[in-house]
């Protein structure tokens, strides 16, 4: 098992959920896409600082017209993904928006390594991936049900 990605990847769902509660209490009073600019902006100065000024990656900014259009469009979809979560998390809640967020993640996913797309090896789909999901799916259902009304 490779365990250090494993808590890495853990690591970068606490973080998700942690933020995005803030950007949730962040659009409460800036608004929705004033909170998704004011994330981006502060995003884009702490990464630049570690590109530019604490000199980390790889310098290899220059070979951004080699890369496919579709690789660009990471930026389009943050702001996407900030803004759904932002909007779903103070209607939801952290963890019954979280588990529906994990459950569409994990359904692109398995879509996405059973195509190959993206330029990423083939992962076959296989039944035991299916009632994965399945399970998934029915833990956020449990999460979105009323406590006490039995129904979601």
């Amino acid at each position: 098992m490779k365990i250090i990605p494993l808590a890495v990847a853990a690591t970068a769902g606490l973080t998700m959920a942690v933020q995005g509660s803030i950007n949730a209490a962040l659009a409460k009073i800036v608004g929705l896409w004033e909170a998704n600019l004011i994330v981006h902006v502060v995003g884009t100065g702490v990464v630049a600082a570690v590109v530019f000024l604490l000199k980390q990656g790889t310098s290899n900014l220059a070979r951004i017209s080699g890369a496919p259009w579709y690789t660009l469009l990471g930026g389009v979809l943050s702001a996407l993904i900030i803004y759904g979560v932002a909007l779903s998390i103070p209607k939801l809640g952290v963890a019954a928006a979280t588990t529906a967020i994990i459950v569409g993640q994990v359904l692109t996913a398995l879509l996405i390594d059973h195509l190959g797309c993206f330029g990423l090896d083939k992962v076959p789909f296989t039944w035991t991936k299916l009632a994965g999901l399945i399970l998934l799916a029915a833990g956020a259902w449990l999460l979105l049900s009323r406590t006490g009304s039995g129904s979601a």
